[in-house]
């Protein structure tokens, strides 16, 4: 999906991370991240939303929860994390990472609401009165008061299957009055996901009827005398798309593939931030017309349709798997050319590491020409080697 871009805008990064592969510094199933792009992305990404006046909160996950890449984006200016469940949490404030929003998309389980309020998260989103009812019970007992943010849904609004859930409209009234009533936790904001997606037809961002669910449900917290402060519209968070945050009346992004370079605007390669993360693997056997890859770090929602060999510095067709295939490996259509057993395949897809089992290598100066691998990781961000 974006391999032609990384080709266009950081071929750097490819030679190094096969260059990698082929001194054995890295091994098949690698994702590799050039830490300097990155840093400029978080940078350029910062000052947008400084200039419109949009918080920002930045997201790990697709990066693996990677610690290095997290304290290079706080550098740059983004200084707090959305951690995406408690396992992402515990991984970023082990490493020094402030936590700004917990509980979304995964809710915060019952055992561990204490655990996450030691972490002094800036906000905790609640998916219903029960919830808030817990995060109110657990405060209490440490005495403390948490600001909380809703997840407020209507009819007409779009969710991911399985993603479902939160305070009906219709509701909230009635469940805003009964918060009320709790003395440890305050209402300050509203959120959903996803607020925004790319148009194939516009070739733009554009805003799902979620928003608009959300400016109503802040407007009608107003109303029933709420401070409420932060309207959180995550989704497609990037340079080009936050004026459009601050024009619907979000007050808070979450940026997160806008640091790699792999939101679906990043395809044509024409937007300020550059490609910063390429998948690396090696031909395991040939059969026919078709060379397969090791796998581990392939995903479902890729769209990935090219591969690089760079030996060949050949673009070649693949066949993107069927979900419900693992990923043991992957083919690459070689009616083209000849591929051997051991030869270097460059992917850059759209990816979600902490849901495979693939391992990150993180490297810096790969642009002034001195490359150096700071490390390699797991696809949750624990350490394995440097």
């Amino acid at each position: 999906m974006f391999l032609e871009a990384t080709l266009k805008n950081n071929p750097m990064l490819i030679d190094i991370a096969a260059k990698f592969h082929k001194a054995g510094l890295i091994e098949p199933n690698t994702y590799v991240i050039d830490l300097d792009v990155v840093s400029k992305n978080a940078e350029l990404i910062f000052e947008a939303g400084k200039k419109f006046d949009i918080d920002l909160y930045f997201m790990t996950k697709q990066f693996g929860r990677n610690p290095v890449i997290a304290k290079a984006i706080m550098n740059a200016g983004i200084k707090k994390a959305v951690a995406v469940d408690m396992d992402e949490a515990r991984v970023l404030f082990n490493h020094g990472v402030k936590i700004g929003h917990l509980g979304h998309l995964v809710q915060i389980p019952k055992r561990f609401i204490k655990e996450a309020l030691s972490m002094k998260p800036e906000v905790i989103t609640c998916f219903s009165l029960d919830k808030v009812k817990e995060v109110s019970d657990a405060a209490r007992e440490i005495r403390t008061v948490q600001n909380i943010l809703l997840r407020v849904v209507d009819d007409d609004d779009c969710f991911y299957p399985g993603q479902e859930g939160g305070i009906k409209m219709d509701a909230l009234e009635n469940t805003a009055k009964d918060i009320k009533k709790l003395d440890n936790v305050n209402v300050v904001g509203v959120t959903s996901f996803p607020c925004f997606l790319y148009d194939e037809i516009s070739e733009k961002i554009e805003p799902t009827h979620n928003i608009y669910t959300l400016i109503d449900a802040a407007e009608r917290l107003k109303n029933l005398g709420f401070k409420i402060t932060q309207i959180n519209g995550p989704s497609a968070t990037c340079v080009s798309s936050i004026p459009l945050l601050k024009e619907l009346g979000v007050t808070c992004g979450e940026p997160g593939h806008a640091f790699t370079g792999t939101t679906p605007l990043h395809v044509k390669a024409l937007e300020p931030e550059k490609s910063a993360i390429v998948y690396v693997t090696e031909v395991s056997h040939v059969d026919g017309n078709r060379a397969y890859v090791f796998g581990g770090g392939f995903y479902p929602r890729s769209k990935m349709k090219k591969a690089y060999i760079p030996d060949q510095k050949r673009l070649l067709d693949v066949e993107e798997l069927p979900p419900e295939s693992i990923d043991y490996y992957s083919a690459v259509i070689t009616d083209e050319c000849n591929l051997h057993v051991g030869d270097t395949a460059i992917y850059s897809f759209r990816t979600q590491i902490f849901v495979t089992r693939s391992k990150v290598a993180v490297v810096k100066g790969i642009q002034s020409g001195n490359p150096k691998l700071l490390g390699v990781f797991n696809s949750l961000g624990d350490e394995i080697s440097k």
